[in-house]
């Protein structure tokens, strides 16, 4: 088997009546560019015996940036190869922009859409899932933790309670900006939720080493399952210390891409759960990293965020086939928005989604809706 085509789209996915204005950078407080849609890139992978396969390279802003790296470099490398040397191809394309200085970024998110494609078609090739074919099926259910926000205590207590009624057990509360209000929103869910529903916070990496701690603390008392990211990714030595300081769990590992760059966060313990996000390293390297994560007896939670129905497909594939998964993140409210390119999706039910033998990811991908949506 060869592959014979590839074909790469920048997405965006526009609400109806309101274009794209562009990328916004505020002036303070959550500092991240972002587009205020979603936006990502697909890549389609097509063999000579008539397999396709898709993958997504996880791009919240410029996903054409990833798109011309798929068609400039992987795909030159690709056409002609045997899909099922996936491992191969990871190392191979991966190594070739080593010494060119670019072991993470942007090459890293196309290279993840890569080789989740190849997955995708391996997956159809052998008529299993995906996860049959990495490891096999620790669980049947995924459990998902979903994200909640809102302005204000109130406000973001009926959102909470909304969740909980959906069947959701597990909530993530995002909290990049005004510091002051952070704990009373947080005192506001859990009042409203009770004590039975897990809550995780996100601040976004918006807080000082010291102001974390002073922070977290607060959130022990209120029982919080975590605090996500809560300094700055590059202060290897803060992180520890706010994970040594605090009682609670600390997650982070969003940003990182591969275990070269896992290794050092793990050796020294920047965290009590890490979170990749696989539309960012791939089902291959997504595996190396929760392998080397469970050496460290460190808890594997992958990320979304940004990601979009493919990205989900994969998340849950990878999840079924570790021993050291914990929760997966879920966005209901963007859900239906990221399942606008398929026609078959997964679905969550009372707050997991449910494993199944369909082959591949999972996932029915519509071809015309790549083109719709292709910028």
């Amino acid at each position: 088997m060869k592959i014979v085509e590839i074909t790469a789209y920048a997405l965006q996915f526009e609400p109806p009546g309101q274009p794209t204005k562009g990328y916004d950078i505020p002036d303070g407080g959550w500092r991240s560019v972002f587009a205020g849609i979603h936006e990502t890139m697909v890549v389609r992978i097509e063999t000579d015996e008539g397999f396709v396969g898709y993958g997504e390279g996880q791009s919240p802003v410029s996903a054409r940036t990833t798109r011309t790296i798929v068609q400039d470099l992987c795909a030159p490398f690709l056409i002609g190869q045997d899909p099922l040397d996936v491992e191969y191809h990871w190392q191979r394309l991966y190594g070739s922009m080593r010494e060119r200085g670019h072991p993470t970024g942007f090459f890293v998110d196309a290279l993840a859409a890569c080789d989740i494609a190849l997955w995708d078609v391996i997956g159809k090739a052998a008529a299993k899932p995906v996860h049959k074919l990495i490891g096999g099926r620790f669980r049947d259910r995924i459990r998902l933790y979903a994200g909640c926000s809102g302005p204000d205590p109130d406000g973001a207590a009926d959102r909470a309670a909304a969740l909980v009624d959906q069947g959701y057990g597990a909530l993530k509360l995002h909290l990049p900006t005004n510091k002051s209000s952070v704990l009373p929103i947080v005192s506001a869910v859990r009042d409203r939720v009770g004590p039975h529903v897990d809550l995780m916070v996100d601040v976004h990496c918006q807080y000082s080493v010291s102001e974390a701690i002073k922070l977290g603390r607060g959130l022990e008392k209120l029982d919080v399952f975590w605090l996500e990211s809560p300094t700055v990714a590059e202060d290897i030595q803060g992180q520890v210390e706010i994970a040594r300081a605090l009682d609670m769990q600390v997650a982070n590992g969003e940003w990182s891409r591969t275990r070269y760059e896992m290794r050092e966060a793990f050796e020294r313990r920047t965290c009590d759960v890490t979170m990749p996000d696989i539309g960012r390293t791939g089902i291959t390297e997504g595996k190396r990293i929760a392998s080397l994560a469970d050496t460290y007896n460190i808890p594997f939670s992958p990320h979304i965020g940004g990601g979009g129905i493919l990205s989900i497909a994969a998340s849950i594939q990878l999840s079924a086939a570790i021993p050291n998964f914990v929760i997966m993140e879920h966005s209901p409210t963007a859900h239906p928005n990221k399942c606008r390119i398929a026609r078959k999706a997964p679905e969550p039910v009372d707050g997991h989604f449910i494993l199944d033998d369909v082959p591949g990811l999972g996932v029915d991908i519509d071809d015309e809706m790549l083109v719709q949506f292709s910028k």
